[in-house]
């Protein structure tokens, strides 16, 4: 392979800090080296010693790391000069490695150069930056699961099944009259019944790691003075919003994360959905409306009292036509749970209860928290993360996607094998078709374009 440039970048985040690392990483770096060291460093030892620049002035006093290749990060020879946290000064390290021939490394490139020199492989690399990005420790330790490539190894053992079932039906090319007494022999439908199996384990795990990493944004929803900010306030733990007996006090939509057991979530509470002749109040209801075309789940409240323990409207209770509108403003496809607030005021114990169509229902009281953790609990499996989450990958969108197209090749090629007169060559080109969706995740198969556009989403200096 030709050789790439020795690229260098500020590795620490942008501000003031005790410490600042300037990274480098190229094919020879004993010049750049020696001329700001000094002197020759040590592989893999620290080193305390001052950095200088072109005139030999010292430009800061630290410790230089000196990792030869193929022994580093990216398989290249890497340098690190670990100085003080200053913009200043660390600029002035970065310009004299510039002096010296490096260039400014692009976002991500050092974990591009270490997937192209082979010492991660893409969901490998995918994972450095889930790791950075991680917003709760339970997303951490998903993320450090896939780095350490418990994610790759269970691709790479269906990719190796799918291997070793396309050479055996390809053989069976070779003998035209006796293919199906051949696939027979080789078990192949078992084989790919097998492998559908793993595969819907390892897709399962995957989403679950998925919402892990982008997290839910729930919307609540409902007529005015159901409880949806006392609901806010209780879920995130603080007074985000203002509560009053007053109808319409919420005018704005107003956002606020948390964690539910390593779940990431965004809550928004919304302006009472109903009709108004207030300027403000209707701008309010606008804005709720575009939080809920954004939403990943929504909250719909009703008072506890509209209805009786069974979930029967109260008679006479006229707000539950509002609640009832309020739902019909939801797309047809957002998933929803349901929640009768106040059920303290009902007479009616905190609960979870199911509607005919599934639909969640939950009895809590927002003011006192008594059922919120029923309700919390059905967030996290609305999310399809569960009571566990320690066999999750932190996965993406587009492993999601490879994962559901090798899932259609390998069910299509299940009905051909198991078909009375199998077509051979459909069945070996399906089989084809979901080794290659699944060498995408790895990045064996993978197209520069799809590269550029993983990589440009990372940090400069990783």
């Amino acid at each position: 392979m030709p050789t790439r440039p020795t690229i260098a970048a500020i590795a620490t985040p942008p501000g003031r800090g005790g410490i600042g690392i300037v990274r480098v990483s190229g094919a020879d770096l004993r010049g750049l080296i020696e001329a700001i060291a000094g002197r020759v460093l040590e592989p893999r030892v620290a080193t305390h010693l001052r950095f200088r620049d072109a005139a030999g002035a010292v430009v800061d006093d630290g410790i230089a790391i000196h990792f030869p290749a193929p022994h580093s990060y990216t398989g290249e020879d890497v340098v690190e000069w670990q100085g003080h946290g200053g913009p200043a000064v660390m600029r002035l390290v970065l310009a004299r490695c510039l002096e010296l021939g490096a260039t400014i490394a692009e976002p991500g490139e050092f974990t591009k150069r270490a997937f192209l020199n082979g010492k991660l492989d893409l969901a490998q690399a995918e994972s450095v930056a889930d790791l950075i990005e991680a917003s709760t420790a339970t997303a951490v330790r998903a993320a450090a699961r896939s780095l350490a490539g418990e994610f790759s190894r269970e691709v790479h053992a269906l990719r190796d099944g799918l291997v070793e079932l396309r050479a055996f039906v390809e053989a069976t090319l070779d003998f035209p009259d006796e293919d199906v007494e051949f696939l027979r022999q080789g078990e192949v439908v078992a084989k790919l019944d097998a492998l559908r199996d793993r595969l819907t384990s390892i897709t399962s795990r995957a989403r679950r790691g998925a919402a892990l990493r982008s997290g839910l944004t729930v919307v609540l929803v409902g007529p005015p003075n159901v409880g949806k900010s006392s609901l806010l306030n209780r879920l995130v733990g603080e007074e985000a919003a203002i509560v009053t007996p007053i109808p319409g006090t919420t005018r704005d939509a107003i956002e606020r994360p948390l964690e539910i057991a390593g779940l990431p979530l965004t809550v928004v509470d919304t302006a009472g959905l109903r009709e108004t002749t207030d300027t403000v109040e209707a701008l309010g209801i606008e804005r709720a409306r575009i939080a809920i075309a954004r939403a990943d789940v929504a909250v719909v409240l009703s008072d506890a009292r509209e209805v009786d323990v069974h979930g029967a409207k109260s008679i006479g209770a006229g707000a539950a036509s509002a609640s009832d509108r309020s739902e019909a403003e939801l797309p047809a496809t957002l998933p929803r749970i349901r929640v009768r607030n106040k059920c303290d005021l009902a007479g009616v114990a905190p609960r979870a209860t199911r509607e005919p169509d599934g639909t969640a229902v939950i009895w809590l009281c927002a003011l006192t928290g008594a059922g919120v953790p029923l309700l919390e609990a059905e967030l996290r499996q609305t999310a399809g993360v569960g009571e566990t989450t320690e066999d999750v990958f932190l996965a993406r969108a587009r492993h999601l996607a490879a994962l559901d197209e090798a899932a259609s090749h390998v069910d299509e090629a299940f009905r051909l094998a198991a078909a009375a007169r199998p077509a051979i060559e459909l069945l070996a080109e399906e089989l084809r078709g979901a080794q290659d969706a699944l060498a995408s995740i790895t990045g064996e198969f993978t197209a520069d374009d799809l590269l550029g556009q993983i990589f440009a989403r990372f940090c400069i200096g990783k």
